[in-house]
């Protein structure tokens, strides 16, 4: 292929090309990828294992039918086997896939984000660089079982944007995905979905749990955290959420995370 500058085009693969996450018996396998040779996008898939996308580098946001997560630093998206999934990548993405046989650890039933120790995550890129042919009892059979433990005992963080596919809520996500600095009320979304306002307020906690003004906010901190990992300014996603000044940005981070942007991701 051959760019409008006449030089050969880098031809991307989808990463589904390079392996099956469902050939491999062994309780667990993890495998690491580079998005620069791969597409951005992994359209909807599933597979029997249960998966955990840990991020190395850059941002990958995580979609099923209930919700949009982010895996950000020091944390990865558990997502169950059978759960139709699609992920969005930044360019400067480098993952770890982690694949979990059904049965062989106790973990959450639904897509959640889980806290990655450095234990975790240095026993999660050993086993990306061993073959996937070890015995139960080898020393990579004993890892396994180590890292399996110790991945049961993650925290789960609140890092995921409630969805629905109420097509007045879904509207409204669409919208505020495009444009996220979108600053209309309630009011006026009210009437943009041919609602009243009590109506869509009821609405929105009935299909997300959460008041419009926090639900917005969480859409913001994902969005946030995705552009941040792929090297945005403060002030560039500041802007471009529609906030007046960073400093009301970083108040809003914060106050959801605990720490500044700088500080979260120098970690």
């Amino acid at each position: 292929m051959i760019s409008k500058s006449g030089q050969s085009a880098k031809l991307l693969r989808s990463c589904h090309d390079d392996f099956d996450p469902d050939w491999s018996d062994r309780p667990a396998f993890a495998v690491r990828l580079d998005f620069s040779d791969y597409e951005a996008e992994v359209p909807q898939h599933q597979h029997q294992q249960g998966q955990l996308i840990l991020a190395l580098h850059g941002a990958v946001t995580c979609k099923t039918e209930n919700g949009l997560w982010i895996v950000p630093p020091d944390c990865g998206v558990w997502i169950p086997g059978g759960v139709p999934h699609s992920n969005q990548v930044t360019s400067n993405a480098r993952l770890s896939y982690l694949f979990v046989q059904p049965g062989a650890a106790t973990l959450p039933q639904e897509c959640c984000t889980l806290s990655v120790s450095p234990m975790l995550r240095e026993m999660i890129l050993r086993l990306a660089d061993v073959s996937v042919n070890y015995a139960p009892d080898d020393h990579v059979g004993r890892m396994v079982r180590v890292l399996l433990d110790e991945l049961a005992q993650m925290p789960i963080q609140g890092l995921e944007l409630p969805a629905s596919s109420h097509p007045k809520i879904a509207a409204i996500t669409a919208a505020l995905m495009a444009e996220p600095s979108d600053r209309r009320t309630l009011v006026e979304w009210a009437a943009h979905v041919a609602m009243s306002e009590r109506s869509l307020k009821r609405l929105m906690v009935q299909e997300t749990g959460l008041t419009f003004g926090r639900w917005r906010r969480q859409l913001h901190l994902i969005i946030a955290l995705r552009e941040l990992a792929s090297g945005a300014t403060v002030q560039r996603v500041s802007s471009d959420l529609g906030y007046e000044s960073a400093t009301a940005f970083i108040v809003m981070f914060k106050k959801a995370l605990g720490t500044t942007p700088t500080r979260y991701f120098a970690r």
